[in-house]
């Protein structure tokens, strides 16, 4: 099998976990490509899938793309925990995730970001980190599984592009159980890496969480 793959994508990023939890990372190669919504397509990731995007895993029965539909397929053993519930927590932390991926692109846009647009994501976020903090111990108690997976990198992209958002401080029992997930062998394994221009710059102030979410 081939992934387009990218060491500074969370929806990747949820791919490579559930390789290394399903013990199927040696069965692929991982083919490196750059993809952003504000670029033209990528000709090789758009030659296996229409939409351009990563991941993308090209296998014998054809090619897949969604991280949902590829972690579903990979774990078909059914090694992690694929209930309504991490259906859930997975639907939310990636609704969450395409959230900051399409916010990072608005501040990067010449004529400057839509205040009404900014707005609205800086709410949504809140209100997702809100959730995940008053159900932390029901995620602390589920059995690992595909919800864990989308919110470890959800939170990683948190920490990647948002890094000065102190979101630890107002959220500490979700905080404690990052904390406990990135000493999971297959998180440590794939933490973000930066292999280009940082950019950080355009998040920086941004996004700030207020006491009374906690």
């Amino acid at each position: 099998m081939k992934l387009h793959w990218s060491p500074r994508s969370p929806f990747v990023r949820k791919v490579m976990i559930t390789l290394h939890e399903t013990g199927r990372l040696d069965e692929v190669e991982l083919m490196r490509n750059v993809v952003a919504s504000h670029l033209p397509p990528n000709p090789a990731v758009l030659a296996d899938n229409p939409l351009g995007k990563i991941p993308a895993l090209v296998t014998d029965q054809g090619v897949l793309f969604d991280s949902r539909v590829i972690c579903a397929w990979l774990d078909r053993d059914g090694v992690l925990d694929a209930g309504i519930e991490a259906q859930r927590w997975q639907a939310l932390a990636d609704g969450a995730t395409d959230i900051l991926l399409a916010w990072r692109t608005e501040l990067l846009r010449p004529q400057g970001a839509w205040d009404a647009i900014t707005a609205s994501f800086r709410a949504k976020i809140a209100a997702v980190m809100a959730t995940l903090e008053a159900e932390a111990d029901a995620l602390a108690s589920r059995p690992f599984g595909a919800g864990h997976v989308a919110v470890i990198c959800f939170l990683g992209q948190l920490d990647f592009r948002w890094g000065d958002s102190a979101w630890r401080a107002h959220f500490p029992h979700l905080a404690v159980l990052a904390a406990t997930w990135a000493e999971r062998p297959s998180v440590a394994a794939t933490a973000i890496v930066d292999d280009g221009a940082a950019g950080d710059e355009v998040t920086a102030g941004v996004l700030t969480f207020e006491k009374e979410t906690t």
